[in-house]
């Protein structure tokens, strides 16, 4: 377990370049629920999981007061199952899943935290809207009674030298920015979630406010 190694880092990158102490969110996909205690006993809160089975089995297993985050890719027909249960999802992708998380959303009487997912890279493996849709859905998003999107997240590509993700970092803090000037209706740009274990340093220094830590903090998944 290396959470006191990761938010040293963490604390010495956001000294350097002069940012604020992003949110942590360790990302507990395939680690048994002791491996999240055990972070939890350390400070850690926030937890985020890829898939709705996995993560509803760690709820009802670890009783303890988590937030957790959806972040992997959603399934509409999934939403019902994790609506009440989360506390942000990262990875919203389409117009259609808007539109189920904000039914659902109705159905329970909340108002459900989200993230927009954006394919800055533009790599057709991920998922994500590419920046030249985002208009069309900022503008539906200010339809929406029961949603409200927080900010922005993006996958940047798995590369061997980080550095060479800073500018899908930076393009990202840029679309952020702008949006935010935008003072639209159901949209406040609060959480820019980029950064993960291997590049969450270069993702501080260009913007970001939320990494999303797995191996460098729980070590290589089985």
């Amino acid at each position: 377990m290396r959470v006191t190694e990761v938010l040293e880092q963490i604390d010495e990158v956001c000294q350097q370049y002069d940012k604020p102490k992003p949110l942590v969110i360790c990302v507990s996909k395939t680690y048994p629920c002791c491996a999240i205690e055990e972070a939890y006993s350390y400070g850690m809160n926030d937890f985020g999981e890829n898939k709705v089975q996995e993560l509803l089995e760690k709820i009802e297993q670890i009783d303890l007061p988590i937030n957790w985050h959806l972040i992997g890719h959603l399934q509409t027909n999934k939403v019902k199952y994790i609506i009440d249960k989360v506390k942000l999802i990262h990875s919203i992708d389409s117009i259609k899943l808007l539109n189920e998380v904000n039914a659902q959303a109705k159905k329970h009487g909340i108002i459900s935290n989200v993230l927009l997912q954006i394919n800055v890279s533009k790599e057709e493996s991920k998922y994500g809207f590419y920046e030249e849709e985002l208009d069309n859905v900022l503008a539906h998003v200010t339809t929406l009674t029961n949603v409200q999107v927080k900010g922005l997240m993006t996958i940047a590509p798995f590369v061997e030298n980080p550095h060479d993700n800073a500018k899908y970092f930076s393009r990202l803090y840029e679309i952020y920015v702008d949006i935010q000037k935008q003072n639209l209706d159901n949209i406040s740009m609060e959480i820019l979630s980029s950064g993960m274990s291997n590049d969450f340093k270069v993702a501080i220094e260009k913007g970001s406010n939320c990494v999303r830590i797995g191996t460098a903090i729980f070590g290589s998944r089985q």
